[in-house]
């Protein structure tokens, strides 16, 4: 197969979708692989490296989308590209499809087949390609949430961990999954007061198990979310229902019982975010403030740190990379049940509920594609 990686345009994304060790795996299967010039440069790895690795050199975003059969990307594709896909290329990225309409339609009216990394589901509900970068987001959310808690960024001037004979600071984690999880264990060990809320009994019980003494958990409704916004100085949105939006758990009118200079982290940002006054924002210009309350919702928080979350992506996506190159899409998916999960637009139709849902589309069972 002919695999094209092309250089992330979004503002400020640094990540390449394969490295260098990646491109020597899919050579080694008997794939040629285009890489875009400079493609990796942001994230550490040089052209002679991948070079060096068997891979190819395109001068051009073009070019590599006019070559390839299967692009692997980071982030979805952005506008500019919309017109280089082209009927039937394979499209292995995170799309978030459910968060965006106008790219929706876009991958519709291309043909092409989209391969979403975040619907990718394991038997047990894990999702394998999302993990790794919501771990990383999860670790960032508290590194971003302490930077922006400092007076001059408008902050409350609070340390997250406090001093001797001054309390530290509190934190409000919404959702126990893998971001929740990852933000909690870096803001407990920073020394912060910080508090989980979850839906699932079961995740409870677990993460009271594992977590510090400093880590409290609650089940989560209104009521206590209504509680705990009145006392927290740093809350982490990291609420997730696989490929479509996230639940709005913090409302407009609830930013008045916030405290000024309150910082919020909105991880679920990609999926639509999980509070009200949600807007995406950049790495360039990544806070805002409403009623004195700061925003941080950037939307590819891993690509300011690219080389880990470049690795880190790449280990977890190369082995379905490399059975959909072997095999084709079909045939990789009809025996792959999570990578089958992955799929959500085929030539032109919604594959996936719950992007059928989100904009009240047709939705067409993918089985129709695999027979």
């Amino acid at each position: 197969m002919i695999i094209g990686v092309p250089k992330e345009i979004k503002n400020n994304e640094n990540r390449v979708g394969v490295t260098p060790a990646g491109t020597m795996e899919l050579v080694r299967h008997g794939h040629t692989v285009f890489i875009q010039q400079n493609a990796g440069l942001q994230s550490g790895f040089s052209d002679e490296e991948y070079v060096s690795a068997g891979g190819k050199i395109l001068p051009t975003i073009e070019e590599v989308y006019q070559t390839a059969e299967m692009i692997i990307k980071v982030k979805e594709p952005i506008e500019p590209e919309y017109k280089l896909i082209k009927k039937d290329q394979l499209v292995f990225t995170y799309f978030h499809f459910a968060s965006s309409e106008p790219l929706t339609n876009a991958m519709i009216e291309s043909g092409s087949v989209c391969i979403s990394y975040e619907t990718v589901e394991d038997p047990d509900r894990s999702l394998p390609l999302l993990t790794p970068m919501s771990e990383v987001a999860g670790r960032m959310s508290i590194q971003q949430g302490a930077k922006y808690l400092e007076k001059p960024l408008k902050g409350r001037g609070i340390l997250l961990g406090g001093v001797p004979g001054v309390a530290p600071a509190k934190v409000l984690v919404l959702g126990g999954g893998v971001v929740g999880t990852q933000a909690a264990k870096m803001a407990a060990g920073m020394g912060a007061d910080v508090t989980i809320l979850d839906i699932s009994p079961k995740r409870l019980k677990y993460l009271d198990d594992i977590m510090p003494a400093n880590v409290n958990t609650e089940y989560s409704n209104e009521y206590t979310i209504r509680k705990h916004i009145k006392t927290s100085d740093l809350i982490i949105g990291g609420v997730l229902i696989p490929g479509a939006k996230a639940p709005k758990l913090i409302t407009r009118d609830m930013l008045k019982d916030i405290r000024p200079g309150t910082v919020l982290v909105d991880v679920a940002v990609d999926q639509g975010g999980c509070f009200e006054t949600t807007k995406p924002t950049t790495h360039q210009d990544p806070v805002y403030i409403i009623d004195d309350v700061v925003h941080y919702s950037v939307a590819n928080m891993p690509g300011a740190v690219p080389f880990t979350s470049t690795l880190a992506l790449t280990n977890v996506t190369l082995p379905y990379a490399v059975q959909l190159a072997n095999r084709g899409w079909k045939a990789a998916c009809t025996d792959n049940e999570p990578l089958k999960k992955g799929l959500n637009v085929i030539n032109g139709d919604v594959v996936y509920p719950a992007i059928s849902e989100a904009f009240n589309l047709p939705l067409v069972d993918v089985e129709t594609y695999l027979k």
